[in-house]
């Protein structure tokens, strides 16, 4: 099981698949909510995730792919591309401290 504080993180890879524009929309709420954390935010296929992501965001459907990929990253899964606790979950231990694994 991986795990990374929410200090160590300095790049988030949003990894898709579909092709629908969801994740690239995703990508730039994420850029607007972390960047004043000094995280910078990517959009990357699956399994053409950056092997310097320090943390992925995936659709729960792609976690394997994902996780076959970047094998020492945690993968944090989440369902809904708008509003899933997930992205909450990630701000506030990048914000305020905290270990995320998956």
């Amino acid at each position: 099981m991986a795990t990374i504080e929410g200090s160590d993180i300095k790049k988030v890879v949003v990894a898709c698949d579909a092709g629908m524009g969801s994740s690239v929309l995703l990508t730039s709420q994420l850029k607007k909510t972390l960047s004043p954390h000094g995280v910078s935010v990517e959009h990357s296929p699956v399994d053409r995730i950056p092997e310097d992501a320090d943390l992925v965001l995936c659709h729960t459907g792609l976690v394997d792919r994902a996780r076959h990929r970047v094998t020492d990253t945690v993968v944090v899964p989440f369902q809904m591309f708008l509003g899933d606790p997930a992205f909450a979950r990630v701000e506030a231990a990048i914000r305020d401290g905290g270990t995320l694994a998956d």
